[in-house]
């Protein structure tokens, strides 16, 4: 498959950092955002100060805050937070060719629903091919070039090998799966799973705690993931235990980094008054529990995530809980 055109939809660090790394690539790239001023600074100065400073954007990237000029493409990068996926794709489905393959590049559940992210673009963009891109990588690497390796789920060999083809780099390596609900489950889950994480570390409860969060965390990602149908070995990879290791170890991670505020003791309003972007852990949390008790999937860590969320358990009460719960084969 060759693409000589793409667009990416959604202004912010990751849509930014992926526009980016298709430019260098040699990818004509359309970027989309919401935000009048973001285009404007990319379109003008060639940097995005909102959402990625310090970082000096490729000529061949176009900015725009026109869907139906973006929805002109070869193919779209969906990178609109994940509840925000549904109104956009709706937005572009008029403009849009039916043949045109959709990109999923947000990594969450949609909380109104409990779908998945190719649920939803099932429903606003039926016609649509459905790819899932996900794996580790933070947006400030990628964008600078560093090299980043991904898995490109899709369930159509011949569009998933091509678009993983057409979409790779010097910079980005990507795998392709038909595994879809691994990729997006992996992806999502991991945000909940960094929080907490992050708690553990903003509490100071050292490296140990936080290996056995990271692991025990996996352990209900991998439950879960059986429940959903999505593979195990899908869940081994870049995707999975691949993207909740660099989420769960780094503060670059806007989810870790939230928890680790909460641990330190801030309240969440306070913790995300003081953000731009969208921490999508926050929201996913409520929709993994709900989904975990319909399927009676035992989820104790994001059960807790999300009862602190929610403020119904304090950080110190959530993890004294952990702790007592009774003992179990760890298998």
């Amino acid at each position: 498959m060759k693409l000589n055109s793409v667009s990416v939809i959604g202004g912010g660090a990751w849509g930014t950092a992926l526009a980016q790394t298709l430019a260098l690539g040699g990818q004509r790239v359309t970027l989309w955002a919401r935000e009048t001023d973001v285009v404007e600074d990319i379109a003008t100065r060639r940097v995005n100060r909102a959402y990625l400073p310090g970082v000096d954007l490729d000529p061949n990237i176009r900015a725009t805050s026109d869907l139906s000029d973006a929805a002109n493409s070869e193919a779209i990068l969906m990178v609109a937070p994940a509840q925000f996926v549904r109104a956009t794709a709706s937005a572009m489905a008029r403009h849009l060719r039916t043949d045109t393959p959709i990109v999923m590049c947000s990594k969450g559940i949609e909380q109104a629903t409990g779908k998945l992210m190719g649920d939803v673009i099932g429903e606003a963009l039926p016609a649509s091919p459905f790819a899932v891109l996900s794996g580790p990588s933070f947006a400030a690497d990628v964008a600078r070039g560093l090299p980043a390796a991904l898995t490109l789920a899709c369930r159509n060999e011949a569009i998933g090998r091509g678009l993983a083809a057409a979409l790779s780099s010097r910079q980005m390596r990507l795998y392709w799966s038909s595994d879809v609900v691994g990729a997006e489950l992996g992806g999502a889950v991991k945000n909940v799973l960094a929080i907490a994480a992050g708690i553990v570390e903003g509490r100071g409860l050292g490296a140990s705690a936080h290996a056995a969060i990271v692991t025990r965390g996996f352990a209900e990602l991998r439950r879960f993931g059986d429940a959903m149908g999505a593979r195990p070995e899908t869940l081994l990879g870049l995707s999975g235990l691949g993207d909740l290791v660099l989420t769960c170890g780094s503060p670059q991670s806007r989810n870790m980094s939230l928890g680790r505020g909460l641990g330190e003791g801030k309240t969440l309003a306070a913790i995300l008054g003081s953000r731009t972007a969208v921490t999508e852990g926050v929201y996913t949390a409520a929709a993994v529990v709900r989904l975990a008790r319909e399927k009676h999937v035992e989820m104790p860590i994001a059960e807790a995530v999300h009862a602190i969320i929610e403020g119904r358990l304090s950080v110190d009460d959530a993890i004294t809980a952990l702790m007592l719960r009774p003992l179990k084969a760890e298998d």
